[in-house]
């Protein structure tokens, strides 16, 4: 039989810290781009009254590149990259809890429960209110919005990007103080903690099989 070979687990002292940073910054962000109308749409249909306004998914991406051009699928984003920070914090979390935690145990399952629900939890704190001010920006730029807060349909360049996310900001300050920042953070908690503290020790338990 041949030998399964030894996998080598990569601690953070291990990490070229300058590339891991900016190569991982540039990759979340080219994803980001990629997915981003989609998740818009999701937004637009997931708020609309039965078929009021888009009538499925490609009807939705026909409309809104028809009446507010590209930058219409691309609303709320810049708000939105704010959350790149999240994936950085998300894995320098993991990596500096299971080096805390390696002072008390050499168990890798241990150490990846922990550092996983940590990093997760850590993550979603920072991602939630951008998520909010995002998913504001991209329901307001939907005809038909009849929210308390109008903002200009038109899509202007960063400047007027900024000044509509201070008014949402502001907006929800007013409305729900700091708390309306954090809208659905217990749901997110639930669901995201429990799946990085269980992912990470399953991927070691697999990997080495």
């Amino acid at each position: 039989m041949q030998e399964k070979p030894n996998i080598r687990i990569i601690e953070w002292e291990d990490l070229d810290k300058r590339k891991f940073f900016s190569v991982g910054i540039f990759m979340t962000l080219s994803i980001r781009l990629a997915v981003y109308p989609v998740i818009l749409i999701r937004t637009r249909l997931q708020v609309q009254r039965g078929w009021s306004h888009y009538n499925g998914t490609f009807d939705a991406f026909s409309k809104i590149l028809k009446s507010e051009g590209v930058r219409g699928l691309y609303r709320g984003f810049l708000v939105n990259a704010f959350g790149l920070i999240t994936g950085q914090s998300y894995i320098t979390t993991y990596e500096l809890v299971r080096m805390y935690v390696s002072e008390y145990s050499n168990n890798n399952t241990v150490k990846s429960f922990i550092a996983g629900g940590s990093a997760s939890l850590v993550a979603q704190s920072f991602i939630v209110p951008f998520d909010v001010i995002s998913q504001h920006l991209m329901i307001m730029g939907q005809k038909g919005y009849r929210g308390r807060l109008q903002l200009s349909q038109t899509t202007g360049g960063i400047s007027q990007s900024f000044g509509q996310a201070k008014k949402v900001i502001i907006h929800i300050f007013r409305i729900d103080g700091p708390r309306g920042f954090y809208r659905g953070y217990l749901p997110a908690l639930l669901t995201y903690v429990p799946n990085s503290a269980v992912w990470w020790p399953s991927y070691l338990f697999f990997a080495g099989m």
